[in-house]
């Protein structure tokens, strides 16, 4: 069974960048959820036996809700495409060769995806399949509850539901052909509030 030791942060020049990029600008309940994301797609990575890039995957879980912050919103692209922009600007900072820049931006913008095929794309699957299962709590049943909790324990939700449905209505206000927009319109908010890994804890915070 594995456990959250199991899981390595790789110890790389540009993870350390892509933390502290998502440090300085993600709220700490974002923080967190990026955190949550890499653990829960490179868990499932590991028990499934999928080969993935591990710093690729990092950098994509840190970075693929950067632009649902005010600094790097876009008027016009949805905010998985706004991302994988900012992405592949970080990664041109990294050093990273061309294609591997593409690939980072590609992986973020695919998590918005109703599937992706870990046989075309392992670490878009990973990161498709982590967000969903944080954000609604879908395929839940992938960890042992005690894997859950002990995660839950490290990277606390910290309010997440409330502030991302509030991320998400702002950008589907303001850009209603979106992804956003079609997560809204298709009861995000419903399915969010039936997440488990909500359950018992704080679902949002003190609105007096």
């Amino acid at each position: 069974m594995i456990g959250l030791d199991d899981v390595v942060i790789p110890d790389t020049a540009a993870s350390s960048a892509a933390l502290e990029v998502a440090s300085a600008y993600h709220s700490a309940a974002l923080l967190s959820h990026s955190r949550r994301v890499y653990v829960w797609a490179a868990a499932y990575g590991e028990q499934r036996g999928i080969q993935y890039d591990a710093e690729l995957l990092f950098a994509a879980a840190m970075l693929h809700d950067i632009s649902l912050v005010p600094e790097f919103d876009n008027h016009t692209l949805s905010f998985e495409e706004a991302g994988g922009h900012v992405a592949r600007v970080f990664a041109a900072g990294a050093g990273w060769p061309s294609a591997r820049r593409e690939r980072l931006g590609e992986v973020i913008v695919r998590h918005m995806w109703p599937d992706v095929d870990v046989a075309d794309d392992p670490e878009g699957h990973l990161l498709w399949r982590a967000t969903a299962l944080d954000i609604v709590g879908k395929n839940i049943d992938d960890f042992s509850p005690a894997f859950c909790a002990e995660v839950l324990e490290q990277y606390p939700r910290l309010g997440l539901a409330h502030e991302f449905l509030a991320c998400f209505q702002a950008q589907a206000d303001r850009k209603t052909g979106s992804s956003a927009a079609r997560a809204m319109q298709s009861g995000l908010a419903t399915r969010m509030a039936a997440n488990p890994l909500d359950a018992g804890s704080e679902h949002t915070p003190d609105e007096n």
